[in-house]
């Protein structure tokens, strides 16, 4: 122990911890980088359509709406789907556009087209893959919506077909 009129004594050292901090930081932020480079994915394009999808065409389209048994609004699009093309079609996929009322995008959707086969005491909806639709053939269609948004024009939407299935 000093005296109190000793020489004073040297201030002591602290260790500096900042060194395996700032090392700890660089290489959690590499390891960050790396895994982001290699699980980021490439940028969507447009949906384009299926070649065979010129010859599918909608038509008479007819859009209701109505509550499903837990309250919630569902919306239908109802139409006729032709095949005009040489090979029968077991699946089909609309892309569905709704606009705003100022023209811009509110809602896009990707559904199934399903055949709507109305033989039984309702109507029931069933896929193309259980009911194909023939070379020249013709059928009434359902998509099923299960929300549409609220800034919609209340206008039909643009529809086209994007992915189709043939055999």
């Amino acid at each position: 122990m000093g005296s109190l009129t000793g020489p004073p004594l040297a201030p002591q050292k602290e260790e500096s911890n900042r060194l395996p901090i700032i090392i700890g930081i660089a290489a959690v932020v590499l390891v960050v980088g790396v895994i982001a480079f290699f699980t980021r994915s490439s940028p969507k394009s447009l949906n384009q359509p299926h070649p065979y999808a010129a010859n599918l065409k909608l038509s008479d389209l007819k859009m209701s709406a109505a509550e499903n048994f837990v309250g919630a609004s569902v919306t239908y699009l109802d139409g006729t789907i032709t095949n005009s093309g040489d090979k029968t079609v077991n699946r089909a996929n609309a892309h569905i556009t709704f606009k705003d009322s100022v023209g811009q995008v509110a809602q896009t959707e990707d559904l199934p087209v399903n055949i709507l086969q109305t033989s039984g005491p309702y109507p029931d909806v069933v896929s193309l893959t259980a009911a194909p639709l023939a070379p020249g053939q013709s059928k009434p269609f359902r998509i099923t919506l299960e929300h549409v948004s609220d800034a919609w024009n209340r206008e039909y939407p643009d529809l086209q077909i994007t992915d189709v299935g043939v055999k």
